[in-house]
């Protein structure tokens, strides 16, 4: 049976992982919580609120922005770093890119720091909703309202326009870099077949999709937002096209969490009641892993070795999962 390793932080989980053995919690307070058996440590990384997270690719450090103006990055020993900062504006997207870049916003402006300490600036003229990179070359994606934009950060012109007409609040590149997905602020997902631009249409959603998961490979993408996980396939050259969705631990209650294996084909699923499940793909097999506590659940993250799970709740409760025992 899987065991749990309880917390309860008493504020607003915002996102969670692992560096390396260490479970990590990001707080609405603006603290991060470093756990590893005895040891809890609290990192105060902003001044404020915390507003976003994401954990580093390689697995040594956590970027968060705030509404301090900062963005910083913060490794297992607590060592932080303010990477880049605009006071005054409240830092609420957040994206790691490669060769080492990282991209941020506020209001109508997006942000990406270079690696060297560079920073280029993109004005759009709408609020952005969400910055996410390609995989393949120093490419910026950003979300706003009825579009998505592809800019090249160290090449001049204009950027790329993927029009559809409503508020888009994120955007998420597949890893192969051939589809541009964003999530919408009505419940629906929006898509984009980035070499020749055809759209993909993902509806049916009852409430707004907040949480979103690439499975390994890429081939599915989870997204909470409905009664089951709803996981689009993307592994054919027309992505969702004309393709029915998975659907994956049906409740009668909202999906508002999921988090992908890291290799295998299952999903953590969180939900608007507290309880979380895995799910397998190929034959819809459920293990229940927390009982329903009634606080939605925030955040969900395995571990690099697939056998924990992080997961913090709106309420502040918390934990590590281990499905090895």
């Amino acid at each position: 049976m899987p065991v749990i390793d309880p917390r309860v932080f008493d504020v607003y989980v915002v996102a969670c992982g692992f560096l390396g053995e260490a479970a990590v919690f990001a707080l609405g307070d603006g603290a991060l919580r470093v756990v590893l058996g005895e040891m809890d440590l609290t990192v105060q990384a902003h001044d404020g609120g915390l507003l976003a997270a994401r954990f580093a690719a390689d697995g040594r450090s956590i970027l968060t922005s705030g509404d301090d103006g900062r963005v910083v990055r913060t490794d297992a020993m607590g060592a932080a770093e303010t990477l880049f900062e605009k006071k005054g504006k409240w830092l609420d997207q957040l994206a790691e890119g490669p060769q080492g870049a990282i991209a941020t916003a506020a209001g109508r402006t997006a942000w990406v720091r270079l690696a060297d300490g560079t920073v280029k600036e993109f004005a759009h003229d709408k609020a952005v909703g969400g910055v996410a990179f390609l995989p393949k070359g120093l490419r910026l994606a950003v979300a706003t309202t009825d579009k998505a934009m592809l800019h090249w950060v160290n090449a001049s012109g204009a950027p790329v326009d993927l029009p559809w007409k409503g508020a888009h609040t994120g955007v998420t590149a597949s890893p192969d870099g051939r589809f541009l997905v964003t999530t919408m602020q009505e419940p629906a997902l929006h898509g984009w077949r980035i070499d020749d631009m055809k759209h993909m249409r993902m509806t049916g959603y009852p409430q707004k999709v907040k949480s979103i998961s690439w499975s390994a490979k890429g081939r599915f993408l989870a997204t909470a937002g409905a009664n089951a996980a709803i996981l689009w396939p993307f592994f054919s050259k027309d992505g969702p096209m004309g393709k029915a969705p998975l659907e994956l631990g049906p409740r009668d209650r909202i999906v508002s969490a999921v988090a992908c294996h890291p290799s295998e084909d299952v999903v953590a699923i969180g939900f608007d009641d507290g309880m979380i499940m895995a799910v397998r793909f190929g034959d819809s097999a459920e293990v229940l892993l927390r009982q329903a506590d009634g606080a939605p659940i925030s955040a969900l993250a395995w571990d690099a070795a697939g056998v924990r799970i992080a997961f913090g709740a709106e309420s502040g409760a918390a934990g590590v999962v281990d499905i090895r025992r």
